[in-house]
């Protein structure tokens, strides 16, 4: 469904009416129905600031976690600003609100990747299930609304024990009521350039039922002419508890968005690339269950959506709208066996079709389309793992496995991992290995039927890319006053497939390129009073080719949590980054990025006056919030200068 000027302002005024009545009327509901209602905890006070923290898991690899707290403390509204401070990833944008889908205007990049363009080594998941745009193969940010997250999780490295056909993955896990009882949640705020936002989100649980539901509407001018955005979003979560070792649910995410590009600063209007709508409607079925012994589940799902790039320029003065089409449908299957003591055997399946097509129309009358294709990965693999020892003195957890790919489309492949871990009480080293794999996307027929025909069928014989992963960490925790990390990783990728032009003449398709990554990176989180938590974390990363783009050599972030006067809390967040280079690993043979920003320092705060009215039931917070406070010039990409020094005010209820 298209949403015509005067759709998006009923939306904006009925998300408005009823997150201003839920703030009016909740609070005399919960008066009258108090034994009924479920109050939630009180806010945590002292959560780490950036990220809530790491995890390693029994199979020597890692995975960031950012969860409500750190989203709420960075006051990050999309998955750009919640995820930029975090260690080993860095973004891209044009818009204060909204992800521009075309260019650079909106992406993720983790360790330096994530930039070709198109096809991406990035793969975006909501619940586990892909959102992406399947047509050119890359992840478009708006379709990840976090209203739904209950914690974010970054790969920053292929896993085959986690998932497949990609070297990273970002992964929204939604909310779900776990304890009896109601709870209700409302937020609007409004700031700088004409900033408007409206969330909120309630959930029960009664027995064996419970369920979640709730939405978003976001929208700014934008700090630069014609650099508009909009996000809106609905979710919902049913589950019930069939008896004590299974359980079902359906989740739901609808949103529809846009954003604008502003173009590069003092360039004519008209070379402007125009606006970029997404859409998309997933369900997922989940059926999971819990033993002494084993745990796992089943997924169904279905994923549709579009990602229409409207009025981009051509040749002639004429305009170019683009609509493109995707779905996915799919299944994965997990199981995790514990058969004898400190040992663990995973077994997991996953079957995944994708396709696309797209139309093209011009202002000049002109039409034509792409009626597209489909893939499907099938793909198996297996796991095991054993505790050698006790977590309580010394231990050793040795481990390995594989995943098998079938492509109906391309030759199979195997993608081998080992780890092993060393540890005595709070202290564990470790080391890993594991294989990534990602095959071409329905792009490379995109191109060869429609952009460059006369690649003609030259996609048929690429295999697909591969990176081999090294890793070698240690971590610590100091009791409850700090927990710090220390990772050392090596990505050596090869078969990395591009256009090769003439001479001689046709231009095929090929894999013959190669990249290396290699770095290190540091995380201390420290909780030095109960009133007080410290994040520190920084990324040194160097790559061969060296002008990879968004991969500075040398990234650093900071926060302070900090809850004083008994009522106050104020939450600061910073981050250095060098400069690097910009826009797209284009896949050309000798290919070469040339441009490049400076570095940059951005800090952020808000304060926030906490409250709690017990005879209402209610507890919640008044906000003051503001992004770069420091008025700092810095851009994503070169004459696009993004905002200085802006504010947001706003106020959160929960009952």
């Amino acid at each position: 469904m298209k949403w015509s000027a005067v759709g998006s302002s009923l939306f904006r005024m009925t998300v408005a009416a009823a997150v201003s009545s839920m703030a009016f009327l909740l609070p005399a509901f919960a008066q009258e129905q108090s034994a009924k209602t479920y109050r939630m905890d009180e806010i945590e006070v002292v959560a780490a600031p950036i990220i809530q923290g790491n995890v390693l898991d029994r199979y020597a690899a890692q995975k960031t976690l950012v969860s409500e707290d750190q989203i709420n403390d960075l006051n990050a509204q999309d998955l750009a600003s919640a995820l930029r401070k975090t260690p080993g990833v860095n973004i891209s944008r044009y818009n204060m609100i909204g992800s521009f889908g075309g260019a650079e205007g909106g992406a993720v990049f983790i360790r330096g990747q994530g930039s070709s363009r198109p096809g991406a080594e990035i793969k975006a998941l909501v619940d586990g299930v892909p959102m992406y745009m399947s047509v050119w193969n890359h992840p478009l940010l708006d379709l990840m609304s976090i209203d739904p997250a209950h914690m974010i999780e970054v790969y920053k490295s292929p896993q085959p024990q986690n998932f497949g056909n990609a070297f990273a993955i970002v992964n929204i896990l939604p909310k779900r009521m776990e304890d009896e009882g109601f709870q209700t949640r409302v937020q609007t705020a409004g700031g700088t350039y004409s900033t408007f936002i409206a969330n909120g989100d309630h959930g029960g649980k009664i027995g064996a039922w419970d369920y979640f539901a709730g939405g978003g509407y976001r929208t700014a001018d934008g700090h630069r002419d014609d650099s508009g955005g909009e996000l809106k979003n609905l979710f919902g979560r049913v589950g019930y508890q069939l008896n004590p070792h299974w359980d079902l649910s359906v989740f739901a995410l609808w949103n529809d968005n846009y954003s604008r590009d502003p173009g590069e600063k003092g360039a004519p209007a008209s070379l402007q690339q125009g606006k970029y709508e997404t859409r998309s409607f997933m369900t997922v079925a989940t059926m999971s269950n819990r033993f002494e012994r084993a745990d796992g589940y089943v997924k169904v799902y279905q994923n549709t959506g579009d990602g229409d790039w409207l009025g981009q320029p051509r040749a002639g003065g004429v305009k170019e709208d683009l609509y493109n089409d995707f779905k996915f449908y799919g299944l994965k299957a997990r199981e995790a066996f514990r058969f004898w003591k400190g040992g663990e055997i995973i077994t997991g399946l996953d079957w995944e079709y994708a396709e696309g097509d797209y139309k093209q129309k011009f202002s000049n009358g002109a039409r034509d389309q792409w009626n597209g294709e489909d893939f499907i990965i099938v793909s198996p693999y297996a796991a095991v793992s054993q505790l050698i020892g006790d977590k309580e003195g010394f231990f050793v957890i040795p481990s390995g496995g594989i995943r098998y790919y079938d492509n109906n489309e391309f030759d199979s492949e195997w993608a081998p991992h080992a780890g092993i871990i060393l540890g005595y009480k709070n202290t564990e080293i470790f080391a890993g290995y594991a294989r990534g794999i990602i095959y071409p996307g329905l792009d490379v027929m995109v191109f060869s039927e429609k952009v460059i025909p006369a690649l003609r069928d030259t996609w048929k014989n690429l295999n697909a890319e591969k990176v081999d992963h090294y890793e070698v960490g240690i971590r610590h925790r100091f009791g409850t006053l700090a927990m710090a990390d220390l990772t050392f990783f090596y990505d050596d990728g090869k078969d990395r497939y591009i256009v090769v032009p003439p001479p001689p003449p046709p231009p095929v398709y090929n894999n013959v390129e190669k990249f290396q990554t290699k770095g290190v990176e540091a995380t201390l989180t420290v909780f030095p009073f109960k009133n007080v938590s410290v994040f520190g974390g920084a990324t040194y990363l160097e790559t061969d080719p060296n002008d990879l783009p968004y991969a500075p050599k040398f990234t650093a972030s900071a926060g302070l949590n900090w809850r004083f006067l008994e009522n106050f809390k104020l939450s600061l967040d910073c981050q250095y980054v060098s400069d690097f280079f910009t826009g797209s690993q284009a896949r050309r043979l000798n290919a070469e990025n040339t441009n490049e920003v400076d570095n940059y320092f951005i800090l952020n705060g808000k304060l926030a006056y906490l409250f709690d009215v017990q005879q209402w039931g209610m507890a919640g917070e008044v906000y003051v919030a503001g992004e770069n406070l420091t008025d700092t010039d810095y851009e994503y990409r070169p004459n696009y200068p993004m905002p200085g020094a802006t504010g947001m005010v706003g106020i959160q209820l929960k009952f």
